[in-house]
């Protein structure tokens, strides 16, 4: 549904229901990769508000998390009221020192992977198997794929794949020859 610019809460819980979420996730009980694979795998995603996704990621790492059985653990990390701002505002660096020489070069052919796998993947649906051209490269990232499950960084290079709308929406869906492009780890490509 779309929103007036600027409105950023509806209710009066959605503001705590960030705070929530902004606290538990600085106190290193799971990164913010198991975050978002947290609030994408719901099964009612879709049906679920902004915020009600939120919630209802939290209470899954919540629940995953053991915290929820007896007496929790003292967290790793503890966000303070009054250095939230700063600490928003500084980020998490994800890039990573490169372990490997990239497989990729600016404006070479690649297919991204086609399979679903069985786990939470950034490549976004509508783009596997597609062909692209590597219009971007990154250098070496935090892998969210392994990240999410807990396997470390696991750090992999990251190319900006570019694709031509017809080929991610087939020629009867394309508006007009415009380029789409999607950020994609090394381990989502193949050569083509």
């Amino acid at each position: 549904m779309p929103e007036p610019e600027g409105e950023l809460f509806h209710a009066p819980w959605e503001p705590r229901v960030l705070a929530l979420t902004v606290a538990m996730g600085a106190t290193g009980l799971w990164n913010i990769d198991m975050s978002r694979a947290a609030r994408e795998t719901l099964p009612n995603y879709r049906e679920l508000s902004y915020y009600r996704i939120w919630l209802a990621g939290l209470e899954k790492l919540l629940a995953a998390s053991g915290i929820l059985n007896g007496i929790p653990p003292a967290p790793p990390q503890v966000l303070y009221a009054d250095a939230v701002a700063t600490v928003l505002s500084r980020g998490r660096p994800c890039s990573r020192i490169p372990q490997s020489p990239a497989r990729f070069v600016l404006g070479q052919r690649v297919r991204t992977r086609g399979t679903q796998p069985d786990h939470h993947t950034r490549l976004p649906a509508y783009a596997r198997g597609k062909l692209g051209v590597i219009e971007r490269v990154h250098g070496a990232h935090v892998f969210a794929d392994a990240h999410a499950q807990g396997l470390g960084e696991s750090p992999q290079w990251l190319y900006t794949v570019a694709f031509d709308e017809r080929e991610l929406w087939g020629e009867q869906l394309a508006a007009q020859s415009s380029i789409m492009s999607v950020d994609a780890w090394e381990p989502y490509l193949e050569p083509v």
